[in-house]
């Protein structure tokens, strides 16, 4: 037998090692290969549990109202979207409108536990007039804590959306329905005297009567168009749906309860037709407020049939959803899609009101038999005391999301439908779509021609402060941001 020298047993040894090591390595990334994702777009969606104490003040009407019961929960509703280079997330909080403070709040949380960048991140309400009291209007005031609860709740159900980012797949389109939009703004016969609450009188009145005789014609059109961005795994599982509908909110709860309206309705309701209702991890519907300042649910061409409470909610829910669905099942989807995202700040003048405005006011309310204001007069009597308040101009955000041909506008207010349509008209994107009460809420957003026919959505109060000529401001920059975000496409 010949005998091998110990130092050339070592270096044989060592060779053997190194060769098994390396076959190991080879066997790893061949392994790692194989489990890698595959490139393109990633999707994430899931909710966050948003529902308020129960004696929390609820946001919506003229008078406060305190939750004593819950008919459904509220949420934030999350979809994230990754390119690969560029994260986008969309929120949607059941809520009647969030303040500026909340958004920036939960927007820092976010950037700083997920990295998306704040002008990445797009959080609005869906305008639920049975929802906690995050901003104060009329004569509900914020419940405490609650903005602190509302911000952390929101970063958290993005953060869960992130975590749950797949392979994904994109499609959007648009759909219509005409029957559960009418404009509230109508012209009346000219015998009848229009008095809004600061001793003037108006050209148009705002929900004159369902089947009223001095009903003459509405003074703007409506926006049918129902508009999906729908998400799915690539294998066809669905992950969220995106609404988007330019309808105020239905309403018809009973007093005091807190409910998401058909906006909540709607989530339930498209994930059961899309057979997506019991996914892990869990399919997300979520429908979004369009351009709706002048649009609800009445039309006031008939009289109004009476229904139980939550009924009309569901009709609703039920139509557009069925709608929705129909459109993502006929869509063809993509996963080769880029991301982007502009944001931008404009300074806007508030309509504060004169010292003679203040004088009456004042004594309106000091001729007031308690605390709480029980007439039009003195209810925006005491909104120019505290409107008076107010810095001369304030911040107003605008924000562009960009998936693939399609843009998504954020406005923080109550936009009026001419501004959604003037929109979709004029942008250089062949698909787009507005979200009002997003990253704010600055008020209802009436067109110049609006202001000069006058009635509630312009009357002067924290729900409508604006200077007169906001609107074609607003747009103007948007279409700026369009602009930009097209030529970096």
């Amino acid at each position: 037998m010949t005998r091998i020298p110990p130092d050339r047993l070592v270096s044989r040894r060592l060779l053997a090692a190194c060769l098994a090591l390396a076959s190991m390595l080879v066997g790893s990334s061949t392994i790692n290969a194989q489990d890698a994702e595959p490139a393109g777009l990633r999707a994430g969606a899931a909710t966050s549990n948003t529902t308020p104490a129960l004696g929390s003040s609820l946001n919506g009407n003229m008078r406060d109202q305190l939750a004593s019961n819950v008919h459904d929960e509220t949420h934030a509703r999350c979809l994230v979207l990754d390119d690969g280079t560029n994260r986008l997330a969309i929120v949607v909080v059941d809520l009647c409108m969030i303040p500026r403070e909340v958004v920036l709040d939960a927007k820092q949380q976010i950037e700083a536990a997920t990295g998306i960048p704040a002008d990445h991140v797009l959080i609005s309400a869906t305008h639920t007039h049975s929802a906690p009291t995050c901003a104060p209007v009329f004569q509900s005031d914020t419940v405490p804590g609650y903005p602190e609860f509302l911000a952390r709740r929101i970063s958290d159900g993005v953060r869960r959306a992130v975590n749950n980012l797949e392979p994904a797949e994109v499609a959007w389109g648009a759909g219509s329905n005409d029957r559960q939009v009418h404009n509230r703004r109508w012209h009346l016969k000219p015998e009848v005297t229009l008095t809004n609450p600061f001793g003037g009188t108006d050209k148009v009145r705002m929900n004159p009567g369902a089947g009223s005789p001095d009903l003459v014609k509405p003074a703007g059109p409506i926006d049918p168009e129902v508009w999906v961005l729908s998400a799915r795994s690539r294998d066809g599982r669905p992950i969220a749906l995106l609404a988007n509908y330019s309808l105020h909110y239905v309403g018809g709860t009973r007093g005091g309860e807190v409910s998401a309206d058909y906006f909540g309705m709607f989530a339930n309701r498209v994930a059961e037709l899309l057979d997506a209702d019991r996914l892990d991890p869990p399919f997300v519907g979520i429908m979004s407020n369009g351009t709706s300042g002048d649009i609800n649910n009445i039309n006031f061409r008939e009289p109004r049939a009476a229904r139980p409470p939550y009924e009309q909610m569901r009709l609703v829910a039920d139509e557009l959803a069925t709608e929705a669905a129909r459109v993502a099942q006929s869509l063809d989807y993509r996963s080769d899609l880029t991301l982007d995202a502009q944001t931008t700040e404009l300074q806007l003048g508030v309509r504060l009101p004169s010292s003679e405005d203040l004088e009456r006011a004042r004594a309106i309310v000091e001729a007031a038999e308690g605390p709480i204001m029980t007439t039009l007069e003195q209810i925006y009597a005491r909104e120019s005391i505290l409107l008076s308040e107010y810095p001369s101009t304030v911040p107003v955000t605008l924000q562009a999301l960009r998936i693939g041909d399609l843009s998504i506008a954020a406005i923080p207010c109550e936009v009026f439908v001419e501004i959604g349509l003037q929109l979709k008209q004029e942008s250089p994107f062949p698909s787009i779509f507005t979200i009002s009460l997003a990253n704010g809420y600055n008020g209802y957003l009436p067109t110049e021609a609006h202001h000069e026919l006058g009635g509630y959505e312009t009357w002067r109060a924290r729900s409508s402060y604006l200077e007169v000529d906001a609107a074609s401001r607003i747009t103007q920059a948007v279409l700026n941001l369009f602009s930009t975000l097209r030529s970096r496409k």
